[in-house]
């Protein structure tokens, strides 16, 4: 795999960036049914989903150091968690290459049941002094509902934001292809004007 060109990295640092103070100044401030979204994780699925394995993973590792920073908590424990979501978002990209428009949905809900299940497991283990509850579950779990209903948007504004910088993909040229009319991936020339004379002779 190539590495990414520096206009890409460029987007993409931005992107992390601007995520965080957002997420940090504005969303953390905002509850809905209890709970504050989180924007960060689903950010960082999106550009798994869009960018692959590898990017992702970066990506996860950066904006995960720049939350424990800002939060003042134990460095490497959220980078770690997105290192995970950034880097299976996109193999899920590179295995299957899902084309179903609620793939963001569901990945965006277990990468937020993972980041929250995650992130109080590795607290329990470093000795931090953290509530293990029914509400804690329950406010995971409110978590997951909301980050899925934004999940759609927040992964339509990751693709504006890096479409323009990512490399060209032959499997998308050939789905563009394949819908606008063109020849399907598993049908040849010779096999299409062959069915093109067997109609014709009838």
């Amino acid at each position: 795999m190539s590495a990414p060109s520096p206009k890409l990295v460029a987007r993409l640092v931005a992107l992390s960036v601007a995520t965080v103070v957002v997420q940090n100044a504005v969303v953390s401030q905002i509850s809905l049914f209890g709970v504050a979204a989180d924007l960060t994780v689903l950010m960082v699925v999106s550009v798994g989903l869009l960018a692959g394995s590898m990017t992702g993973a970066a990506l996860g590792f950066f904006t995960g150091l720049m939350v424990d920073t800002v939060l003042m908590q134990t460095l490497g424990i959220t980078s770690l968690l997105y290192i995970a979501i950034g880097y299976w978002s996109g193999r899920l990209r590179e295995l299957r290459d899902p084309a179903h428009g609620l793939v963001p949905m569901a990945a965006g809900a277990v990468a937020t049941a993972f980041a929250g299940v995650g992130m109080t497991l590795l607290q329990f283990l470093l000795g931090v002094d953290a509530p293990v509850s029914l509400l804690l579950a329950q406010q995971i779990f409110v978590t997951v509902l909301v980050n899925t209903l934004i999940s759609l948007p927040v992964y339509a504004i990751v693709r504006r934001a890096i479409t323009p910088a990512l490399p060209d993909d032959p499997r998308r040229r050939r789905r563009r292809a394949y819908t606008t009319g063109g020849l399907s991936p598993l049908q040849s020339p010779s096999a299409q004007r062959l069915g093109q004379l067997n109609r014709s002779g009838r």
